[in-house]
């Protein structure tokens, strides 16, 4: 629950984000942390994640500092450590160096108090932010409401992909299943919404390209 209603705001992107994770919508204050959310929206390691989650008392200051999110994780698959929740604000880099003094004593406050609560503090930039893989799962995002039109469509995918050793590139997947410029049509949408839903693998570090790789999820090949 929020403890600091976001303000409508003229200078700055404000609005609601749809949260497939959190079930629910939440506010950002700027493209960057909407840009954020998605990240962790689609981050398997990420259990979820609340905006304007804390006030944290600040001398001088009467409505303290509240800090954009709190990302709470879940436990490493391999050792079952889970990260400590991370406490963090979303700020472009230039206005890091430009308001300096400014954050510094909000910083500091932040900092003792994730101390005490046994969390992380962090600052996120564009440089965490917008990377190959921000651009790629907004690619995919634009096929989140495309369904294929029948499960055998998939387990056609799936068969094509298996025969391969569970990795198929891309065009080579289409000229199994496509003789024509309109059966490319057809399938496009279906591969994609595929690798959303990770049915499909690719790396989303590596831009997306259209000789992509495509693999099998473990347990399917």
């Amino acid at each position: 629950m929020p403890v600091r209603k976001i303000p409508k705001n003229h200078l700055c992107v404000t609005g609601k984000f749809a949260s497939r994770k959190n079930g629910q919508m939440g506010g950002f204050e700027s493209l960057l942390e909407k840009e954020y959310m998605l990240l962790m929206d689609f981050d398997d390691m990420v259990e979820g994640f609340e905006e304007q989650p804390v006030n944290i008392p600040l001398p001088g200051v009467a409505k303290g500092y509240t800090p954009d999110l709190l990302v709470r994780f879940r436990p490493d698959p391999t050792t079952g450590c889970v990260r400590p929740p991370l406490l963090t604000e979303v700020k472009h880099s230039d206005d890091l160096k430009k308001y300096a003094e400014k954050y510094a004593p909000k910083f500091a406050a932040a900092t003792l108090y994730v101390l005490e609560r046994g969390w992380d503090f962090g600052i996120t930039t564009e440089k965490e932010i917008r990377t190959p893989r921000l651009a790629n799962i907004k690619f995919l995002r634009e096929y989140r409401n495309i369904n294929p039109a029948d499960d055998d469509d998939c387990a056609r995918i799936i068969a094509v992909t298996r025969a391969t050793g569970g990795a198929v590139s891309l065009p080579n997947l289409l000229a199994e299943l496509a003789l024509t410029d309109e059966d490319h049509l057809y399938w496009m949408p279906v591969v994609w919404n595929m690798v959303l839903t990770k049915r499909l693998i690719v790396d989303l570090d590596c831009a997306i390209s259209d000789g992509v790789i495509l693999n099998l999820p473990e347990g399917l090949t």
